[in-house]
């Protein structure tokens, strides 16, 4: 709720025994301003019942010394500055001996908290009390403090430290409070003011690393806003904050890192006060949706249901942008409305705010039709979206400050800045998942530039395990040209698989000498080293020639002459004799050419002599079977010498 209204007074709710209260409440007021706050006031409380939850969003405090004090506290950031969301910062305390509540500035006492070369920053515990948070934040980094503790002044949950709304122009210091703040508890401020006052170092570590939940590689937040500009300072920062984010916010959203929605607060007007001028002028669709007036004067300037009515403008248009695929445009749109339709120029219209919409490319009918009758009794769907979502759930509490940023559904605290909401959105992102953008220099240190973060290198191939991240930096062993190296990233990392020798030969040994190249590099093995035949050693620093003539290796026969060379030897015989490497013999080269003919003449003749072997053999054969068959023949007509007389009827007759 601080933030609404022109002049309108600073208020920060909290709740404690169980009631809500204003703290630090401007005392001056013109009584038609007082009269129109009351009233309004009156409407919230009774109106919108307190039911939800203001969830103080905290970071964690670890004490590393003295020994007795060493734990982990909690501490409730401040909604100023700038906190180091995922980061961390060790410092050692200081509490002043004058100034204690730092209200003054310290140069009156002559305090400083600069740090010394090479010494620890300062982070300076102050009361709380008396002056504004921010007023103390302020005078603390005016004399060096690297960070601010505020101890509270009575035993309490922690709240949320907010800014002023400021009256005058002495409220340009708020935007250069650039050191991180926390409220402790009054127990823990009374411990360390003890130890200090005993003599003892008190080593403190802040850390914001867990603040912001990075469960993925996309962050979604949400920016609670408003479209009155006669706020004063923080609707100032509002507006210039959109127009220095609108770029950074784009890029992040059109490449889907991000998902962004925009949200305005409206609350409804009590039943029995629907019918008073306040309501009629501060409220739309019958008391259900209102803002505050922007100057707090009812008689004078625009109302407060001209500007719910500009609210729900900018929210339809976020919603019609969105159902064409460019929701950037709204950051086009909340920025030329600001430049060209001011209330100090009597242009916070539907008239200017139309040339607007035309002009981003946007259809106006549609638009009006999202906004529907403002004057209907009737519920309008988005400003009702709107309010139900004000209602915090899970880990976010309810919006009940303006401006609110919400980043994966924690409430953001710290300065509304370009660089320190980069950072916040930078630290939703799972590490090794950041954008480029948050690996700028403007955001974060990259700690591979120094000593490789301590991670594994090879300088020959320009290979690191290192992967700077937003958090730090993590040694994860890379993928390089689609080759994946594996190890364990800081001592060892090493090429594996098709491909791993074409980078850096896979790390393994290789060496050219006199025009001959020998690696241990295989592919076909998908990971090692060996060194290749010839060489002995480990394959990745070193392979030593092997002299095969000198460990008698090969070249071993009594007619081989044996020389040794590089990865190598040469092996001859001497005389006509030839070097068989395969069998390590040498065989002549002259009998050799005689044995084989011989032996082919061998082969000849024995074809010959078979051949006129088996010729006899059938002439034999032959003769033998016609010598049989003239016998048979020439028996028929006359006796042979040697044919045996037989049968009873053979008559041997004598002449």
């Amino acid at each position: 709720m601080a933030g609404w209204g022109g002049r309108e007074r600073e208020r920060r709710m909290h709740q404690r025994g169980g009631r809500w209260e204003f703290v630090g409440i401007s005392r001056e007021r013109k009584m038609r301003q007082i009269l129109g706050s009351l009233i309004w006031v009156v409407f919230l409380m009774v109106g919108n019942p307190v039911h939800g939850r203001f969830v103080v969003e905290k970071n964690s405090l670890r004490v590393t010394s003295p020994d007795y004090l060493k734990d982990v506290y909690e501490c409730a950031i401040g909604n100023f500055g700038v906190p180091q969301y995922g980061g961390t910062m060790v410092g050692i305390v200081a509490y002043p001996h004058a100034n204690q509540k730092a209200c003054k500035t310290f140069d009156d006492a002559g305090i400083s908290f600069k740090t010394k070369p090479g010494g620890l920053p300062t982070f300076v515990l102050i009361d709380r009390g008396d002056c504004y948070f921010t007023l103390k934040a302020w005078n603390a980094q005016k004399a060096g403090a690297a960070a601010i503790l505020v101890a509270d002044d009575k035993v309490e949950p922690l709240i949320t430290m907010d800014t002023p709304e400021e009256e005058n122009a002495g409220a340009s210091y708020l935007e250069n409070i650039t050191i991180p703040s926390a409220l402790i508890s009054k127990g823990f401020g009374d411990s360390l003011k003890k130890a200090l006052g005993n003599g003892e170092m008190v080593n403190i570590n802040l850390d914001w690393r867990e603040s912001l939940p990075h469960p993925d590689e996309r962050v979604e937040y949400e920016f609670w806003t408003n479209s009155n500009d006669e706020c004063g300072p923080k609707c100032d920062s509002q507006i210039e904050f959109v127009k220095n984010f609108k770029g950074a916010a784009q890029i992040l959203e059109k490449k889907g890192y991000t998902q962004f929605t925009p949200h305005y607060i409206t609350w409804y007007c009590p039943e029995a006060f629907i019918l008073s001028k306040q309501c009629k002028s501060q409220c739309i669709n019958h008391g259900r949706y209102c803002a505050p007036d922007p100057e707090q004067d009812f008689s004078r300037g625009y109302d407060g249901k001209d500007v719910v009515v500009q609210n729900l403008r900018q929210a339809c248009v976020f919603k019609i942008a969105n159902q064409s695929n460019k929701p950037w445009l709204w950051w086009d749109y909340v920025t030329d409305f600001a430049i060209r339709c001011p209330m100090k120029e009597k242009k916070y219209n539907k008239e200017c705010a139309d040339k607007v919409i035309t002009s981003l490319g946007l259809d106006v009918k549609e638009i009006d039709k999202c906004i529907g009758d403002t004057e209907a009794d009737v519920e309008n769907p988005v400003l009702k979206a709107e309010q139900d979502a004000q209602i915090g759930k899970g880990d976010r509490g309810d919006v009940t400050i303006l401006p609110t940023l919400v980043i994966n559904n924690r409430q953001y605290r710290g300065k509304l800045d370009k660089s320190a909401v980069l950072k916040a959105i930078c630290a939703g992102f799972q590490e090794t998942t950041e954008p480029a953008v948050c690996l700028s220099d403007e955001i974060e240190t990259n700690e591979c530039l120094d000593k490789n973060g301590g991670c594994w290198e090879d300088k020959a191939a320009n290979v690191t395990a290192c992967k700077d991240t937003f958090r730090g930096r993590v040694c994860e062993c890379p993928v390089v040209n689609g080759v994946k190296f594996v190890g364990d990233g800081y001592t060892h990392c090493e090429a594996s698989g098709a491909g791993r020798c074409a980078i850096n030969n896979g790390g393994c040994w290789k060496k050219t000498q006199d025009g001959v190249t020998y690696s241990a590099c295989l592919e076909s093995e998908p990971k090692g080293c060996k060194c290749p035949p010839g060489f002995r050693g480990d394959g990745v620093k070193s392979c030593e020639d092997v002299d095969e003539c000198k460990e008698k290796l090969a070249c071993q026969c009594s007619e081989c002459k044996c020389k040794n060379t590089w990865g190598s030897y040469e092996c001859s015989c001497s005389g006509d004799l030839l070097y068989m490497k395969e069998h390590d013999a040498c065989i002549s080269k002259k009998p050799a050419s005689k044995v084989g003919w011989s032996f082919m003449w061998i082969i000849f003749l024995g074809f010959a002599a078979a051949g006129i072997g088996a010729y006899a053999i059938y002439k034999y054969r032959i003769r033998r079977y016609m010598d049989s068959e003239i016998r048979a023949i020439m028996a028929q007509y006359m006796p042979l010498d040697n044919q045996a007389e037989t049968g009873p009827n053979h008559i041997r007759g004598d002449i």
